[in-house]
């Protein structure tokens, strides 16, 4: 059987160990689209309709190259933050400063908020999707605290503003679902969509 060809298409260091852990050989290609909520468009469709771009952005590129096969397959990830404002849902994104990542952070003090983490497989077989999404609860943060936080250089590449892999993990109080979606990327259902992959393939 010729060996599976699956490209990352994402940049991010913590998807790449994360999806380390599931498969032995996979390569790096990030995409390049535009991250930008639609009006009235939902959580649930923005980070599904980001995973899905990265992943047919990558395949585009594959295809020009003619480097796009049966076994090959592009993954995209998004995550975002989410939390419940008087009158809707609101989408907490990378923060564009101090002062955008200080309201993030007084937003989050405190209370629960949840993590949506999209996963888009699409291969020349066919295209598989997962949205999982966590519940993370943070305990009350003081000013010393968000702006010391902020100092380590964590939290500018972060959606909501924080890793929770890294020091952000001490403000966690609580977290109901996946710890790896939050990170980036759910290895349960990532290894799902990886195992529909496989079956497709050997019914082909």
């Amino acid at each position: 059987m010729m060996a599976l060809d699956l490209y990352l298409a994402s940049a991010s260091p913590r998807r790449y160990e994360l999806l380390q852990q599931l498969l032995a050989n996979f390569r790096v290609l990030p995409a390049d689209i535009v991250e930008v909520r639609a009006a009235h468009e939902s959580a649930e469709s923005y980070v599904q309709r980001l995973a899905g771009e990265k992943a047919n952005a990558v395949r585009g590129i594959l295809i020009k190259q003619n480097q796009w096969f049966e076994y090959t397959a592009t993954l995209g990830s998004d995550t975002i933050v989410t939390v419940m404002s008087e009158h809707e849902r609101q989408v907490l994104e990378k923060p564009n400063d101090y002062q955008h990542f200080q309201q993030m952070m007084r937003t989050l003090s405190g209370r629960s908020h949840e993590v949506m983490t999209a996963v888009h497989l699409c291969s020349a077989v066919g295209s598989w999707q997962a949205l999982v999404t966590t519940e993370v609860t943070f305990a009350e943060l003081t000013e010393a605290q968000i702006e010391g936080y902020w100092l380590t250089g964590e939290p500018q590449d972060k959606a909501g503003g924080y890793g929770i892999q890294g020091q952000a993990g001490k403000f966690v109080r609580k977290i109901d679902g996946s710890y790896s979606a939050v990170v980036g990327l759910p290895l349960y259902e990532t290894d799902q969509l990886l195992q529909q992959w496989r079956q497709q393939l050997n019914e082909e």
